[in-house]
């Protein structure tokens, strides 16, 4: 069933009054845009918000619907449920880090200069995406049991080991890197290490608030692609 078939077979009461009738002839009247596309589109920016600022448990269909200017049944339409919206957001999100990742063009650096380009194209990913944190995080609450219903989310994250892993090879290769690391641990590595800078960022700036100012600042970027490189550096 297509958006507009869809629309037409809910009932008159669901159907917004058009301006024009309201407003008199003079009003422009409404329009409705028929378009899946950018009706999805908007769904999953306002989903994204909606659980990474409440969780799973706490988003409300209604309020995406609201703000969304559709319907829980729309919403329902094309993501099958609650649970499916959200797995949704979560392979979109990691989709758009790993997509941006790709196009660093890490194999056209020497090894020590493309290792630096990505703890710091991480720390900024990071820092300018706290939505993105947050969603981690309440999904790690959740055990990670709904990123594991994904389809798709192992395929996203492969390119992101062979980058490091191709880079860390050429490094070994050239005498640069130390021999004998896993790209995995490479990847968690700056991973915890940016991820924590925004992760905890708030807890941390109450306990240590002199600290807290630094956090997001170009020193602590520095200091952080500094142990990711010295540690890999032979």
């Amino acid at each position: 069933m297509s958006e507009s078939a869809l629309s037409s077979a809910l009932p008159a009461s669901a159907h917004p009054v058009p301006q024009s009738a309201r407003a008199g002839k003079s009003a422009k009247p409404a329009t409705r845009t028929n378009d899946p596309a950018r009706t999805m589109a908007g769904i999953m920016e306002v989903a994204t918000k909606e659980f990474a600022a409440k969780g799973l448990s706490g988003a409300r269909i209604d309020a995406i619907a609201e703000a969304t200017h559709t319907s829980k049944r729309m919403i329902y339409y094309y993501y099958g449920s609650k649970e499916g919206l959200y797995v949704a957001v979560l392979e979109e999100s990691y989709r758009r880090m790993r997509q941006i990742e790709g196009q660093l063009h890490l194999e056209d650096m020497e090894p020590e200069a493309a290792l630096r380009r990505l703890v710091e194209f991480t720390f900024d990913r990071h820092a300018d995406n706290e939505d993105f944190i947050r969603l981690v995080m309440n999904e790690n609450i959740e055990q990670g049991s709904y990123l594991a219903q994904s389809k798709t989310i192992q395929q996203l994250n492969v390119p992101a080991i062979q980058a490091i892993r191709q880079l860390y090879d050429r490094g070994v290769q050239q005498g640069v890197f130390r021999p004998g690391l896993d790209p995995v641990d490479i990847h968690a590595s700056i991973s915890a290490l940016t991820f924590f800078n925004v992760s905890n960022r708030h807890t941390f700036g109450l306990i240590f608030k002199d600290k807290a100012q630094n956090a997001q600042s170009d020193a602590r970027r520095a200091s952080i692609t500094e142990m990711v490189v010295r540690f890999v550096r032979k």
